[in-house]
C-alpha cells in the first residue's frame, strides 16, 4: 500500500491514506494512455464539416456556351469544380471521428495516469468546513493546502459534504472540478495538481480494481 497525508481544508494533517498499489502505483504504460488520449480527443470531434458536391450546389442548370466555335473549353455547367462558385472536389462531409477502446485498455490508462502523476496528488478528508460558497474562501483553501498551477479537483460536488464547492471554485480560472466517474486521461495529464477527496479515491479504487 501506498501511503499519502490525509489534510483537512485548512492544510493540517489529521491523518494517513492508503492508495491501492494496483491503481496509484503501477508501471505507467504510455502507449495506452497515448491511445486513451486520442480516444478522447477524437471522441470529442463534432465531424460536422461539410462541402457542396456539383450536385448539391444551387444554379447552373443552363450550359454556359456552345459546345464548339468559342475557342473556350467545353462546359456543361458553371458549379463544376473548375468555376469559382462551383462544387467542391472530394471537400469534407459530415463523418463520426469516435474511436473505441477496450475497458481493460482504458482502466489501464487511467491507472497509469493516476500513477505518473502520484507526487501531484493531494488528498483531502472533504469539504464539508467549506461552510459557504465564496471564491475567496476557496483561494485561502487552495493556498493552505499548498496547491497551485493548473489545478484538478476530484469530489463528488453533488454529495453534502460537498455543497459549497462547486459554487466556491466556479470563478477561479486555473480549477476544474471533476467527478470520480468523469474522471479522464487527458485532464490528469493536464494538471499541476491534483486534489482528491477520501471518498472519491475510494470510489476511483473500486472501479478500476474491478
Amino acid at each position: 500500500m501506498t501511503q499519502k497525508t490525509l489534510l483537512n481544508i485548512q492544510g493540517s494533517q489529521i491523518g494517513e491514506m492508503n492508495l491501492d498499489d494496483k491503481v496509484f502505483a503501477v508501471e505507467p504504460n504510455i502507449h495506452v494512455m497515448h491511445l486513451a488520449l486520442k480516444r478522447q480527443l477524437n471522441n470529442a470531434r463534432q465531424g460536422s464539416a461539410n462541402s457542396k458536391t456539383r450536385a448539391e450546389v444551387s444554379g447552373g442548370g443552363r450550359k454556359p456556351w456552345k459546345q464548339k466555335g468559342t475557342g473556350r473549353a467545353r462546359a456543361g455547367s458553371i458549379r463544376s469544380p473548375l468555376f469559382a462558385g462551383g462544387g467542391v472536389s472530394f471537400g469534407p462531409k459530415p463523418r463520426d471521428y469516435a474511436t473505441n477502446l477496450p475497458q481493460k485498455a482504458r482502466k489501464l490508462a487511467l491507472k497509469s495516469a493516476l500513477s505518473a502523476k502520484l507526487e501531484a496528488v493531494t488528498v483531502v478528508k472533504d469539504f464539508s468546513e467549506l461552510t459557504e460558497p465564496k471564491t475567496k474562501v476557496m483561494a485561502k483553501i487552495l493556498s493552505d493546502i499548498k496547491v497551485s498551477g493548473k489545478i484538478l479537483i476530484i469530489a463528488d460536488i453533488k454529495a453534502e459534504e460537498n455543497k459549497n464547492l462547486e459554487l466556491a471554485a466556479r470563478n477561479i480560472a486555473s480549477v476544474k472540478l471533476l467527478l470520480p466517474s468523469n474522471l479522464n486521461v487527458k485532464d490528469l495529464v493536464e494538471a499541476d495538481s491534483i486534489v482528491v477527496t477520501e471518498n472519491a479515491i475510494n470510489e476511483i479504487t473500486e472501479r478500476l480494481v474491478k
